[in-house]
């Protein structure tokens, strides 16, 4: 298992089109994925769970990935924190 932190850099947050994105791309590794902010934790491969998190722009993620290609998993999930979708 590894865990990463990242910052969003969206100023609109994470809203349900990168959410959709980001969920797509998660769904793509063979690997377990949390994601937790402000304290809750929910599977990253669930939109409606992610969307509950509520994740503005500036706020802190933390990956926890474990499973198969988990590096891959989370160098690729954790920039799309770190860049700002439309």
């Amino acid at each position: 298992m590894i865990t990463g932190t990242f910052t969003v850099a969206n100023p609109q947050g994470f809203h349900v089109r990168p959410t959709k994105t980001f969920v797509e791309k998660a769904a793509s590794f063979p690997c377990k994925i949390s994601v937790s902010c402000k304290g809750k934790k929910v599977n990253g491969k669930s939109s409606l769970s992610m969307l509950t998190l509520g994740i503005a722009h500036g706020d802190e993620v933390t990956l926890e990935i474990d499973g198969e290609r988990e590096a891959e998993a989370l160098e690729t999930l954790g920039a799309m924190f770190a860049q700002i979708h439309e």
